[in-house]
């Protein structure tokens, strides 16, 4: 709130006290009130006795005045967004902005009366009709300014001089005004032209919103002579084509390529229609700073890129300037209805602040078209502006008319400059139109057939630049024909096959050089798993850190029982599972590779075995152990999340997108709770390889297991990952060793190719007594695909239960209680790819065996049917599993130990 709003209709008294404490200190009041008390000598107007011999007293209502003209300023800071003209097609809606003299005791008798409170916004003593014409300027013009709700002073403060005092004086000299048509004519005519060669093919135009060019433009030559060296951009499809060829520099014969449907030389995968795919180029600024400029790959789930982008340049940021947030700028360009409606928003606005997951910053930029596919606005929200989510972090929002390129270039640069002032989010709402439906073969007058009318005559938003040039004498109408005329033939050349004109080459960054050293994987890769075993010397480097606190660390009675029971681990030579996840992130870590790791509960583990980060009981001063190694060690950043799976699963698929070396987790706090992301399974992790060719080695831990706790924390829905599971895509797991989670999550970065690890993870087994492993498994063994059966007697065997995950210590309680020589019991830890050489062979052991699959999870869920799938339904006797059922678990305990016992009786029959 702002602090000073009281004194609106304050008496003198309050004024008074207000200049005595400015006096005092100049810098203990507003800016606005400093400035005002500057011109304003209170000792001979109103402060009465006090006043020098001979001095007039003010009139007290000239005073008031004074006060309802600077209530008047206030009010136009505050609402006179309300007032501002940023629709280029229709008249905007009246809200009620109380901005009129009379709502402030003014009238029209005032307006030639000087006022001191001209001061409040740099105008020094000048009439109310000075001060309302500016104040029209300003707030109620192209641009509708909402910064009043920023609680900290000094942004507010920065915001306003730069409105207030640039807003009036900004005049684009003759070369900005050409450089801002240039771009003008770049984003129509390539439009233009695209619709006449190949009419009817979608492209999802920009046409009413070409602006959004010059905008772009001036934000990432503003960045780049402040020093950004990396911009990644993320945006839907609308005018995606147009940013690939203006902004990017991407080659108009690659853009035409697509649209002739030739198929590239070179893929990998199935591909994505042309308005998905990603672009890396180098980017010049007029005034010689060079920029990295990537646009990410994205699907037609709007706003899905998001978080993506965000965890990308944080890991950008981390990977090349060491943490400086300052060089990487993340862009993220919006739909109007797309920001308002889609929670993801929400959730990657609350990542801007947290220390887990803070890039520095995001410009947005909001292409409103007023329309959301055929909803109206009026539809698609219950807030004024589609912007209203930059509030919950006090984010300053600038609503621009889309026909004016200058003001869009202007308030562009603001945010551009504020961003990296302060390192805060902005968003620039650029009200414009869609000249034609949703997508080119749309027609849109079936639902908005009012607006139509009005958009179907309405110049575009060049024309309207062109014109208003002209009419001020600032450029000939044969300079724009000429302009015209040159880009129209430049873009023929292209579809003519005549070389073009080479943009500056892309110089790959550091990240870049480490993905091309990479291969994508084939199928003998899977074969077998590579060794990723470590030498006892780093175990006990590691093991040292692990089991140590720093002097003067108070730790709680608990926590003091958890170092000296992994400090038993390490000594016995047997490792628990928490030790040996912490064991691979240490190794990893003196390897020169970070680890990230993330989730709601994973400092502590949701199940309270990880304690990987550890809380000083005195001062909850944070101690990450798996830091303090060695000198120089690379590392581990773990982070608890906001409570989010779908904003926090695409940051760390960002993350992992960008640096091959990283090994990058999210951990669930449930599995079950994995299906709130599930739009990032779908469209990112599993197929991304297939669609774009990129690879991202992005792991997923996912509590599983049948224990009693109900249908929403036993069941990760691993059918639904083995489903998604093709072409090796990914790697889906349950697995039951501790040697085997160390060995899968070393295996990560050991491998020269990246995939996605999906593990259903543990939950009662952390502490399970058979739960560890022998430090051998640690320094000469790798990951096994497949564990076989140690305590069967190979000769007596008839039945074979083949199965996964944690049912396998149930079976092993009752085979091993009932003796059952006759039975083994053989685990298949890979469920992905079906590891078939592994599983045969352990099979062939037990020639003239029946063989089951045995899965806790009910029939129509689990695994059954991706195994029968993948190795055949002839090679089984049958099937053990839960009945078919809606639920995945029941919701009392007493009947999961009657089906828990039922299901492991039927299996030893």
């Amino acid at each position: 709130m702002d602090p000073f709003s009281y004194v609106a209709n304050a008496d003198t008294q309050v004024i008074a006290d207000l200049y005595e404490a400015y006096k005092q200190d100049p810098n203990s009041v507003d800016s606005s009130w400093r400035d005002f008390f500057k011109g304003f000598d209170f000792s001979q107007t109103w402060l009465g006795e006090g006043a020098p011999a001979g001095a007039v007293s003010a009139d007290s209502s000239h005073v008031q005045k004074e006060m309802a003209v600077i209530s008047l300023i206030k009010a136009f800071r505050s609402r006179g967004h309300l007032l501002s003209k940023t629709n280029p097609v229709r008249e905007r809606k009246d809200r009620k902005p109380r901005l009129d003299l009379a709502d402030y005791s003014l009238s029209d008798v005032d307006l030639d009366t000087v006022f001191q409170a001209g001061s409040f916004m740099g105008l020094g003593a000048v009439t109310l009709r000075t001060i309302q014409a500016a104040l029209h300027k300003i707030y109620a013009g192209s641009v509708g300014f909402e910064y009043s709700y920023i609680r900290d002073v000094q942004q507010k403060e920065w915001l306003r001089n730069k409105i207030e005092k640039e807003a009036l004086s900004f005049k684009p000299t003759f070369e900005e005004k050409k450089h801002i048509l240039q771009k003008m004519n770049e984003a129509v005519v390539f439009e233009n032209f695209l619709g006449t060669k190949y009419l009817g093919q979608k492209r999802f135009g920009l046409e009413g919103g070409e602006s959004t060019i010059a905008g772009l433009d001036a934000i990432i030559n503003v960045a780049a002579d402040a020093g950004v060296k990396e911009a990644m951009i993320g945006m839907a499809h609308r005018g995606r084509l147009n940013v690939l060829a203006n902004i990017m520099h991407k080659s108009y014969e690659a853009i035409f390529d697509g649209f002739e449907g030739n198929v590239p030389n070179e893929i990998h995968g199935d591909g994505d229609v042309k308005y998905h795919l990603g672009y890396s180029s180098k980017h010049i600024s007029p005034k010689g700073s060079e920029i990295s400029l990537k646009l990410a790959p994205n699907p037609s789930h709007l706003e899905a890129v998001n978080p993506l982008v965000e965890g990308f340049c944080r890991a950008s940021a981390d990977a090349h300037y060491n943490g400086d947030y300052d060089k990487v700028l993340p862009i993220l360009i919006h739909g109007d209805a797309a920001v308002a409606g889609q929670g993801i928003v929400y959730e990657v606005t609350q990542m801007a602040k947290l220390k887990g997951y803070g890039t520095g910053g995001t410009i947005h930029f909001v292409i409103n078209n007023q329309v959301g596919f055929t909803t109206d606005f009026e539809d698609a929200r219950s807030a004024i502006y589609c912007t209203d989510v930059a509030k919950i972090i006090d984010a300053p929002v600038f609503h621009v008319n889309g026909d004016d390129p200058e003001a869009v270039v202007f308030v562009s640069r603001m945010a551009a400059e504020y961003r990296q002032e302060f390192n805060r989010d902005v968003f620039v709402d650029m009200v414009c139109y869609r000249r034609n439906g949703h997508n080119e073969s749309d027609e849109p007058r079936f639902t908005q057939p009012t607006l139509y009318a009005n958009i179907t005559n309405h110049p575009n938003p060049r024309e309207v630049y062109t014109q208003q040039l002209i009419k001020n004498g600032e450029i000939e109408a044969k300079l724009a024909e000429e302009m015209d005329s040159a880009f129209k033939a430049e873009l023929q050349a292209r579809l003519d096959m005549v070389k073009q004109k080479v943009s500056p080459p892309y110089v790959p960054l550091k990240l870049d050089n480490r993905w091309s050293a990479l291969r994508f994987s084939n199928e003998t890769d899977f074969d077998s798993s590579p060794k990723t075993a470590i030498s006892k010397e780093v175990i006990d480097s590691v093991a040292k850190a692990l089991t140590s606190l720093p002097k003067g660390f108070t730790a709680l009675k608990q926590i003091e029982k958890v170092i000296a029971d992994r400090k038993g681990y390490f000594e016995k030579g047997q490792l628990n599972w928490a030790t040996a996840e912490l064991l691979a992130y240490g190794s990893l870590l003196l390897e020169g590779k970070p680890v990230r790791l993330s989730g709601q509960d994973v400092q502590r583990g949701t199940f309270s075995h990880r304690h990987v980060v550890l809380h000083d009981a005195n001062t909850n001063e944070n101690y990450n152990s798996l830091n303090h190694i060695k000198e120089g060690q690379e590392q581990a950043q773990i982070y608890n999340s906001l409570l989010s799976e779908y904003g926090v699963l695409g940051f760390e698929f960002g993350y992992a997108l960008a640096n091959p070396d990283a090994l990058v987790i999210w951990e669930a706090q449930f599995g079950d709770f994995a299906n709130g992301a599930q739009t990032m399974i779908d469209q990112f992790v599993s197929s991304h390889e297939s669609k774009w060719g990129t690879q991202n080695g992005l792991v997923m831990l996912l509590p599983h297991g049948y224990e009693g706790q109900g249908p929403e924390h036993s069941n990760a829905r691993p059918e639904r990952f083995l489903q998604l599971a093709a072409e090796n895509n990914m790697i889906v797991a349950n697995l039951t060793t501790p040697a085997n989670i160390f060995h899968a999550l070393r295996r990560q970065l050991t491998w020269d190719f990246r995939k996605p690890l999906v593990v259903m993870s543990p939950k009662s087994i952390f502490r399970h007594p058979k739960v560890v492993s022998p430090i051998e498994e640690f320094t000469k063994g790798k990951f096994q695909e497949v564990i076989g059966d140690s305590y069967a007697d190979k000769a007596k065997v008839k039945k074979v239960l083949l199965c996964s995950g944690k049912v396998y210590f149930d079976l092993l309680d009752r085979q091993e209680k009932d003796k059952r020589k006759d039975v083994a019991i053989v685990r298949l830890e890979q469920l992905h790819p079906f590891p078939t050489k592994q599983v045969d062979a352990e099979l062939a052991k037990y020639k003239g065996a029946d063989v089951y699959f045995v899965q806790e999870e009910p029939e129509n869920m689990g695994y059954w049917s991706y195994v029968i799938r993948e190795f055949g339904w002839s090679k089984f006797k049958g099937l053990v599993a839960r009945k078919k059922s809606a639920s995945p678990a029941t919701g009392f305990l007493k009947v999961h130990g009657v089906e828990q016992a039922n299901l492991i009786n039927k299996a030893f029959e």
